[in-house]
């Protein structure tokens, strides 16, 4: 039975690349907001109130749904020892044939 060995996309996002994630999420979120105050301005006083909690509401959950982070499955960092294969160095009595061919 082969095993599979674990590539390098399952090691977690850059900094960089999470970042990018998080302000994306955020900047959604503070656009659907700004969108709810505009709705709220445009529409009479008693259904304004609903656009109006909802961009009161809505930047506490921008920041956490930003913040949760990667998924699950792509945080599973491996290591070195795991992704890279361990080979035998060459033996002088089998000259340039390696034992796994």
């Amino acid at each position: 039975m082969k095993q599979t060995r674990p590539s390098i996309t399952n090691l977690p996002l850059s900094p960089d690349e999470e970042r990018k994630r998080r302000m994306i999420k955020y900047s959604v979120a503070m656009g659907v907001r700004i969108v709810c105050l505009i709705v709220a301005l445009i529409v009479g006083w008693p259904w304004a109130a609903i656009p109006l909690v909802g961009a009161i509401f809505l930047p506490y959950f921008a920041v956490v749904i930003a913040n949760v982070g990667a998924e699950p499955h792509e945080a599973e960092a491996q290591r070195p020892g795991n992704i890279l294969p361990v080979t035998r160095p060459p033996s002088g009595e089998h000259g340039d044939r390696r034992e796994d061919e």
